[in-house]
This record gives C-alpha cells, sequence and structure tokens, in this order.
C-alpha cells in the first residue's frame, strides 16, 4: 500500500503531465486542435468528448456551496450532448476559469478524479501484482491519459503478465510499448511520448519508491511541491463533513 506521500506524488507526475504543475491546476481549460477529447478542464483534463466534463460540471452545480452554479447550470445539457461548439464559447471558458478558484469546485474536482481515475488506477495495480510507486502512477497515468486496456493487453500478449515475468520488467515492456504507440499517432498525441520518456528517466533513476525530490520534465517535485496537494486533498477532506 502506498502512503500518503507516495500517494500525492504519483498524481503531482500526472498533474505535471496535464497542466504543468505539481498541484493541478483547477481553472486550467484546454482546447488542442486535433484533440479528439476537444474542450477540456480541471486538475486532471476532463474532456468534453468522454462525456467527463458533463459529470464534473454537473457535480459541481448540485453543490449547494458552488458559487458559479446558477450559470454554469444553463451549460448542462450542451455538455451532455457533447456539442462541439463549446470548444470555441469563450464565455464559457472564462466561466470555467472563474470556477475554478471556488473552494466549492477544487472540493469537486478532488473526489471526482479520486473516484474516476485513482481509485480504479490502485485497484487495477494491485490486481496486476503491481506494488511500487512508480508502477501505480504509470497505471494512473494511463488511465487518464486514455487507452490503458489497449496498451495493457498488448504488453501482456507480447511480453507476459507482470507476475509472471515480473513488476519492473513488466513496467518497462510498457512503457517501450505506449511510446511505441503514441509515437505512431497523428498530432497531438503523437507529442505525448514526453509521458512514456518521463516514467523511463524514473526507472533508469530506479526511483520505483518516487522518494523525493525528483523532477519531470523539468518540473522538480519535492516535499515543497507537494503542499499544494496535500492542502487539496485536505479541502477534500473537510467537504465530506
Amino acid at each position: 500500500m502506498l502512503t500518503d506521500l507516495q500517494k500525492r506524488a504519483a498524481q503531482a507526475i500526472v498533474n505535471v503531465f496535464e497542466t504543468g504543475s505539481p498541484r493541478g491546476n483547477h481553472s486550467s481549460v484546454t482546447v488542442i486542435p486535433g484533440d479528439a477529447g476537444r474542450l477540456t478542464y480541471g486538475r486532471t483534463q476532463a474532456t468534453l468528448a468522454s462525456g467527463a466534463l458533463h459529470q464534473l460540471i454537473k457535480a459541481y452545480c448540485e453543490c449547494p456551496e458552488a458559487r458559479y452554479g446558477r450559470q454554469l447550470r444553463g451549460y448542462l445539457g450542451r455538455l451532455a450532448a457533447c456539442d462541439h461548439s463549446l470548444d470555441r464559447d469563450a464565455a464559457l471558458h472564462s466561466l470555467l476559469r472563474a470556477a475554478g478558484a471556488d473552494p466549492a469546485m477544487q472540493a469537486v474536482q478532488e473526489r471526482f478524479f479520486e473516484r474516476r481515475y485513482w481509485c480504479p488506477a490502485v485497484a487495477t495495480a494491485a490486481g496486476m501484482g503491481l506494488s511500487t510507486a512508480l508502477g501505480v502512477a504509470v497505471v494512473y497515468d494511463g488511465r487518464v491519459h486514455g487507452s490503458w486496456q489497449l496498451l495493457r493487453n498488448r504488453t501482456t500478449r507480447k511480453h507476459g503478465t507482470a507476475r509472471a515475468v515480473g513488476e519492473r520488467s513488466w513496467l518497462r515492456s510498457y512503457v517501450a510499448e505506449r511510446r511505441a504507440w503514441l509515437a505512431s499517432r497523428a498530432e497531438p498525441l503523437c507529442h505525448a511520448v514526453y509521458r512514456m520518456d518521463a516514467f523511463r528517466k524514473l526507472m533508469d533513476e530506479d526511483n520505483w519508491d518516487l522518494h523525493l525530490p525528483f523532477s519531470v520534465r523539468g518540473v522538480v517535485i519535492d516535499a515543497k511541491a507537494l503542499e499544494g496537494v496535500c492542502a487539496a486533498h485536505g479541502l477534500q477532506r473537510s467537504s465530506r463533513r
């Protein structure tokens, strides 16, 4: 089982991939030309195309403390319909950025992304026999970024299960397979090979337990950087009381 510090370090890696900050950015609004996810928002970038953005905003609007709930409620129908014109809706983008500073939105995002991505990643890793902090981070990244099952199955088919070949060997094979797959995709997905390069660097440094400090894409992840991640989880816990 991961310690709380290892959990926050693993999440910080993916936060850097998604928003450039170990703490994540609850206000981040992104539209990348050619990205199948369309409009994306929040600390772990909920996408319009997957339906996650609608689910996230719906959960926020149902929160009594939601400062921007009334305004965003008017967008729920279009979000549910995955209306592509929302990619260009400057008013919505501005509203989402403002809502990201609302403590209620931050708490909703923490709960939402924990339930949608982190908890399934931990369960999947345990079921596969992956126990290192870096191993859980790799699974978490795959679930957040997408096509996890495709690349997991491809790796297992070609190289064997993690239990059969050993966790570290399997993870190195998975990272290599995913990197090759990403490199073969059209823009903008092909540029995401940096995610696998970052994991391979941590493996080469033998930092399987995610001992602090370490760097990802030039961003230092240390105790100070994780203070914000800790604060976010503190906000999450207080919102449940």
